[in-house]
């Protein structure tokens, strides 16, 4: 059962409200971020660039986010999940701007407004996942992975109006500064109705401060739980970034079958994250997520040593279902106790991401030497690993309360 650790609950109406706010930041970033996505080969004929150098240009992004993630834990200690949440919206949207408008004048300019993105991104991230698992104690169940569900499903539909402009012709510039005007309206209007991170009541504590949101580096649970997100997202950026190449170079189907390897395990990951919370809320994270562990390695061994692309592509659904909800649950753990979870879910998200940035790299190097195939087994192994610590994100037992108050002591 999900852990009620909190003394006051709000009225179910607050909840509802800050429940579909939650969802509205999720949907927004990845709306936000797929249409930038949907130009970038606009921007790439604009400004003359090669793939090196466009690969350098992104590095800006990567960069941002790599400064921002440390940094996130104690501004959201400080300033609360809403208050980050609607200032980053308002950042990453001039960074949309300065990046898309830049591209007119040249690199520079666009990899300044990348560099913003990047910052304005990572920091969003972290303080929608705090405002997750605030709404998820209140709600006294698992909800977190159907926001992560709402994130792909705004990266849908960033990619498809992305391709309609693109279809219709319309400037890069013009597309991209309306996407940023759209976001910071309606992300700014809807963090005001987040709950409040901390109960009012809660008495301070030293993790309150910024120092005590960085001394979450030093816990040993917040640190394994890192390690088993950053598993799960090796699984999860690999799979995005190489079952296409994989499934042409390795399995020989053509460039529109790779394809659609990709959209399967798409969709696979959106559906685990969107029905995960009845599994989790009925058995318990632990039990769910080293299953979901099992599956995924089933599926990539599948995917990697299957005969002939048919089973390619259920191993692909298998992998999809596997990786769903590691990185959610992660989140959710960071966050069991209010006191410090920005900081832990700031650390947890920073060692998680290093997955999503080094992963896909990492394959390539093996690539060149065993073949992508054969690379892909390094996932199952990071699964492995995952499903012998998934005990890390079990949730903390509640301390038991008293039989009765002792009166105090006497001063005369």
């Amino acid at each position: 059962m999900f852990p009620s650790i909190i003394a006051a609950a709000p009225t179910p109406p607050a909840a509802r409200t800050a429940t579909a706010a939650t969802y509205a930041a999720f949907i927004g970033s990845g709306f936000a971020f797929a249409s930038w996505a949907a130009r970038i080969p606009q921007v790439r004929d604009r400004l003359g660039l090669d793939s090196a150098a466009l690969g350098l240009v992104l590095l800006a992004i990567a960069a941002g986010s790599l400064v921002a993630l440390p940094l996130s834990g104690p501004l959201v200690t400080r300033f609360g999940s809403a208050r980050i949440v609607g200032t980053m919206a308002v950042l990453l949207g001039v960074g949309l701007v300065v990046a898309a408008l830049g591209a007119q004048a040249g690199v520079a300019p666009v990899v300044a407004g990348l560099a913003l993105l990047g910052f304005a991104n990572g920091a969003w991230d972290v303080a929608m996942n705090v405002q997750g698992t605030v709404v998820e104690r209140h709600l006294g169940r698992s909800i977190m992975s159907r926001f992560h569900a709402g994130f792909s499903l705004g990266t849908v539909a960033g990619a498809l109006v992305g391709a309609a402009m693109v279809a219709l012709g319309v400037p890069v510039a013009v597309h991209l500064v309306a996407v940023a005007v759209l976001v910071v309206l309606v992300v700014t209007w809807q963090a005001r109705r987040f709950i409040a991170d901390h109960d009012p009541g809660e008495p301070a504590s030293r993790e309150s401060a910024p120092g005590g949101a960085l001394a979450a580096w030093k816990e040993p649970r917040t640190l394994l739980i890192g390690l088993f997100v950053l598993a799960f997202a090796f699984a999860e950026g690999v799979g995005n970034d190489w079952i296409s190449v994989a499934a042409i170079d390795g399995h020989h189907v053509s460039a529109a079958l790779g394809t659609i390897a990709f959209a399967l395990f798409l969709t696979a990951m959106t559906a685990g994250r969107w029905f995960g919370p009845r599994l989790l809320n009925r058995y318990g994270r632990t039990a769910v997520v080293r299953v979901l562990a099992v599956i995924g390695i089933a599926g990539v061994a599948l995917f990697v040593f299957g005969p002939g692309p048919v089973y390619a592509y259920a191993g692909t659904l298998l992998w999809g279902l596997g990786a769903s909800l590691g990185f959610p649950v992660g989140m959710s753990a960071g966050g069991d106790d209010p006191r410090g979870a920005a900081g832990r879910v700031s650390v947890i998200a920073s060692i998680g991401y290093c997955a999503f940035l080094g992963g896909p790299p990492a394959i390539g190097f093996l690539g060149d030497h065993i073949t992508v195939l054969r690379a892909l087994t390094v996932v199952a192994v990071l699964l492995a690993v995952a499903a012998m610590i998934a005990t890390t994100v079990r949730p903390p037992r509640p301390s038991p309360e008293p039989s009765a108050p002792r009166p105090a002591p006497d001063d005369d």
